[in-house]
């Protein structure tokens, strides 16, 4: 009886060791699977980690080979890329060449063309302000003379005029040795031109041709990049005795405002006592106007005769 009681206890004591040890074994066969067979998702993780870098280095290695060929606005307003000097000769082969292939660009500028061929297009008229003064005569003279040059004032500013005088569409190229701040055409020479272009509209309109400036008022809208043909526009907007008051702008070919401009040009008491023939080379003269017609009957056959204009 006594070994029958002796081997329950025996056995059951076994079940409760073999109980007990049976979570510890379990970790254990758990820790050593696990170290022998390390986790499939590693090397997935490795390439998904590698594949992320490349994918960033590569978009930005593009982004900035882009923006280095097609750099922001305001990259480029901030960072401008360096561009050589005027030539020192304009009448080497090399200037002649520029400038005439920037004649051949100006020529066909879509604004300038849409202008020639509005309906009203008879009712205007073209002249080259400056190109009619003499050579020895632009020595002294700012935009026609110390400015004029290939990487400058390339080419004599191109008019169109209403006949009328009351209106005027000017096309300047400006090139990159007219900047202040490197690659942004400096105010000043935009001021400059502003007030020859809307002091031609005043004057032309003076009975004796001849005006100066009184006061001229500037408001830039935006920079003005080198290397560029720009639109100048002025309209005579009143017109009493002595006084003539203009309003002017300058816009890129796109129609971009840039900078905009009030005159008023004042004709002196003494303006009949000057030569202004010089001041009629550097506004360019209008065309002279048209022979009139005139008949005379006689019987059945009419003979037409020329009156020269005055």
């Amino acid at each position: 009886m006594s070994v029958l009681l002796l081997g329950r206890r025996a056995t059951r004591q076994i079940q409760r060791v073999s109980t007990t040890l049976s979570p510890s074994s379990l970790l254990v066969a758990r820790t050593a699977t696990s170290t022998a067979h390390p986790s499939s998702g590693s090397p997935r993780r490795a390439f998904s980690t590698f594949a992320t870098i490349s994918l960033v280095s590569a978009v930005s290695l593009g982004a900035y080979t882009l923006g280095a060929i097609y750099p922001p606005p305001p990259l480029s307003l901030l960072y401008p890329r360096p561009a050589p000097p005027p030539p020192s000769d304009a009448t080497s082969p090399e200037s002649l060449a520029y400038t005439a292939a920037l004649e051949v660009e100006l020529q066909a500028l879509p604004a300038l063309r849409a202008l020639r061929e509005e309906a009203d297009a008879d009712e205007w008229y073209e002249t080259r302000p400056h190109e009619a003064i003499p050579e020895s005569a632009r020595a002294n003279k700012l935009t026609s003379g110390a400015l004029r040059g290939p990487g400058r004032l390339a080419l004599f500013p191109l008019a169109r005029v209403r006949k009328d005088e009351r209106k005027a569409v000017v096309f300047v190229h400006l090139g990159r040795g007219l900047c202040g701040h490197d690659g942004i055409i400096h105010g000043g020479l935009l001021a400059t031109l502003l007030d020859e272009v809307l002091a031609r509209n005043a004057i032309i309109n003076f009975p004796e041709k001849v005006g100066v400036t009184a006061t001229l008022s500037l408001k830039y809208k935006a920079p003005t990049r080198a290397d560029q043909f720009v639109i100048i526009k002025s309209e005579l907007v009143e017109l009493k005795g002595r006084k003539a008051f203009v309003a002017g702008r300058v816009e890129t070919l796109d129609g971009t405002l840039l900078v905009e401009a009030d005159g008023l040009f004042i004709q002196p008491r003494y303006a009949k006592l000057l030569n202004t023939a010089v001041i009629r080379q550097h506004m360019g003269d209008p065309p002279p106007p048209e022979p009139a017609l005139v008949g005379e009957g006689q019987g059945d056959k009419l003979k037409t005769s020329v009156v020269p204009p005055k």
